[in-house]
């Protein structure tokens, strides 16, 4: 005798599947203040998250060390290892490990250094969660991307290869932070088109551009310092009241 599915079986069935749960995201919390950590963690296992938490950065290495974490969200004033230390040591060990720094301090400088040591985002202290949550968001969504194919980009005498995290100018070696790599990235995928910083913003650091600070003004600064200073031609340019681009200069007769 055959079986015929009954809307009643398929209804049991979607119930059943329902009922299986994927293994939830790991993430390591870097936090030595016990209450911050605590209510951290409280308010990402609320969200589906499995959370272990580290109080020092000498903890938080050796946690990320031995354990597969998806996401490590660390403060950057610990005790022992500070998080600056930490993430860089984490983005040289586990390059794909998504990393988000939470900090009282705000100023440009303190942002800079931060997404210089390799942080994908950066929440300044006090914060909502659901602002948190959406900076987790965005960062594993960037970081689920498929990469893509192409591998080595040229422009003018300046090559980028995002296999190996490379860039030369000229056959020169040029040394770059991973925020100043990502930028440059962005640059020479659109070359001879005006970038906004918004869309710098959203694309290099998946986040708002907050026009009361200027950290992709520096971050240009930064990149014309490493790749135009000591060259003829000059490579990055300001549109100004627009934003910034890639382009050959003209030669003069």
């Amino acid at each position: 005798m055959l079986y015929r599915a009954t809307f009643a079986d398929s209804r049991h069935l979607a119930e059943a599947a329902a009922k299986i749960k994927k293994p939830a995201m790991r993430i390591l919390v870097v936090e030595d203040d016990p209450r911050v950590a605590e209510l951290l963690k409280r308010g990402l296992e609320e969200e589906g998250y499995t959370v272990s938490n580290a109080y020092d950065g000498l903890m938080g290495q050796k946690l990320a060390d031995q354990h597969p974490y998806g996401l490590v969200i660390t403060d950057i004033v610990l005790p022992g290892q500070d998080g600056v230390a930490l993430c860089k040591s984490l983005r040289n060990s586990k390059p794909r490990l998504p990393i988000i720094m939470l900090t009282a301090l705000g100023t440009t400088d303190d942002k800079v250094e931060g997404l210089d040591a390799g942080a994908d985002d950066y929440l300044v202290k006090p914060f909502e969660m659901r602002e948190l949550m959406a900076r987790i968001r965005a960062v594993l969504k960037r970081r689920q991307e498929v990469a893509p194919q192409k591998e080595l980009f040229r422009f003018a005498d300046l090559e980028l290869n995002t296999k190996t995290m490379e860039v030369s100018r000229d056959g020169q070696a040029v040394s770059l932070t991973p925020k100043e790599f990502k930028l440059l990235e962005f640059l020479i995928k659109h070359p001879e088109r005006v970038l906004s910083r918004e869309e710098i913003s959203r694309e290099v650091w998946e986040m708002d551009f907050d026009t009361g600070t200027n950290f992709i003004d520096v971050y240009i600064n930064y990149l014309r310092k490493k790749v135009d200073k000591g060259f003829g031609q000059k490579l990055i340019h300001t549109k100004t009241g627009v934003g910034f681009m890639l382009r050959e200069e003209k030669s003069t007769p």
